[in-house]
């Protein structure tokens, strides 16, 4: 191998890819294990990819950051590492830190060089990978958060507003000031849709709730986090949520006293007073499901959300939850995994326009490409 270490794992020295204009998704797969179910222009048979023996398989990782951040990173490399156990005779390789920029072109690239059966990038990489997976026909090809579905690429991502919805609802029951800070990363649908579905939460069972938004323009900086944290706090917000992949602003909250939600892994253990939960990530299961396809032939390509219950979910709660707020969140946890959506119209933006009508509802394709504030929401457009 060249450029990264080849027995189970590999490295290279940026950070995750920062969405620009998503704008409409094309058709969705609803991700369960075993199964996918096909919703709107889903499907690209591809042609030419046999099966692969398990011993002559190479799977390569593109990570958008370092697998010891301790959270986006981490998750992705947990279903690295379920893949490992499922298929240990298969080589996997990964590149860390993958930068947004020509540089990507080049790391997949070498992927495929290497002889890589298949390739996941774990955000979005737009033309950067769609251009390698155009001259490499024979590859499968998965973008985590991405938008093209070609004979031999697809993207997956995660429908994170659920539970971001049903942690929203612990928020407004337990918020004081009716003032939620979000620290924020930059203003993506992928960060539209985590707050507006933690504030429509809230403001579900508390109609004075408002979100009170900071963009500190990285996933991972711990000091501006802090930094946002402590402004919003100053500000009279006294619960916290976000999108970033550090701890920080949980630090911040318990050290104020104050509660906060988190994002991608259970995170407690910094903050266990102010710990509420967090949007817990799992790919373990459909990293699996798409390497075993792979390595029987059986694999196509499609747009995949991995849905409440099957790859995202609400963390267990904190201690500091009553009994009777982990209840009626609960309850609405359980009310979408029995099919019903609680983004219904009317839904107004943050100028009081309706957006979606009585009677509408944003399905998960329209919450994909998010890239408004709902009624409340300061600091995001």
């Amino acid at each position: 191998m060249t450029g990264w270490e080849s027995r189970k794992t590999g490295r290279l020295p940026s950070r995750r890819a920062v969405l620009a204009g998503l704008g409409a998704c094309a058709g969705s797969a609803f991700w369960r294990p075993g199964l996918l179910r096909a919703e709107g222009r889903m499907g690209h048979e591809a042609p030419g990819l046999p099966p692969v023996r398990e011993e002559d398989a190479l799977i390569a990782f593109g990570h958008t950051g370092p697998i010891t951040d301790g959270g986006w990173t981490t998750a992705h490399d947990r279903g690295v590492q379920a893949v490992r156990q499922a298929f240990p005779k298969l080589r996997t390789v990964y590149v860390e830190s993958v930068p947004y920029s020509a540089d990507a072109t080049r790391i997949f690239r070498q992927f495929v060089a290497e002889g890589a059966n298949m390739v996941f990038s774990t955000s979005n990489y737009g033309d950067f990978i769609r251009d390698v997976a155009i001259r490499a026909p024979n590859v499968a090809f998965l973008e985590c958060d991405g938008v093209n579905v070609t004979d031999n690429l697809g993207w997956y991502y995660v429908t994170h507003w659920y539970p971001s919805y049903i942690i929203g609802i612990a928020a407004g029951l337990m918020t004081k000031t009716n003032r939620l800070g979000y620290i924020g990363t930059f203003p993506i649908p992928s960060v539209y849709a985590s707050a507006n579905a933690t504030l429509l939460g809230a403001q579900s069972v508390n109609r004075a709730v408002t979100m009170h938004a900071v963009a500190i323009n990285s996933w991972f900086d711990p000091q501006a986090a802090a930094q946002a944290a402590t402004a919003l706090v100053d500000s009279g917000c006294d619960f916290l949520c976000g999108i970033t992949d550090d701890p920080a602003y949980l630090r911040v909250a318990e050290s104020r006293g104050i509660k906060a939600a988190m994002w991608n892994l259970d995170m407690r253990r910094f903050g266990p007073n102010a710990y509420v939960s967090a949007v817990v990530l799992d790919f373990a299961a459909f990293y699996v499901e798409q390497v075993r396809a792979r390595l029987n032939g059986t694999w196509k390509s499609g747009a995949h959300f991995l849905t409440l219950g099957h790859g995202t979910d609400r963390d267990g709660w904190g201690q500091s939850v009553p009994e009777d707020i982990r209840m009626r969140a609960d309850a609405m946890r359980d009310r979408i995994l029995a099919g019903y959506t609680p983004f219904q119209g009317p839904i107004r933006d943050n100028n009081g326009t309706i957006r979606v009508p009585a009677g509408k509802v944003m399905d998960d394709n329209a919450i994909y490409g998010w890239d408004w504030g709902v009624q409340g929401m300061t600091g995001l457009g």
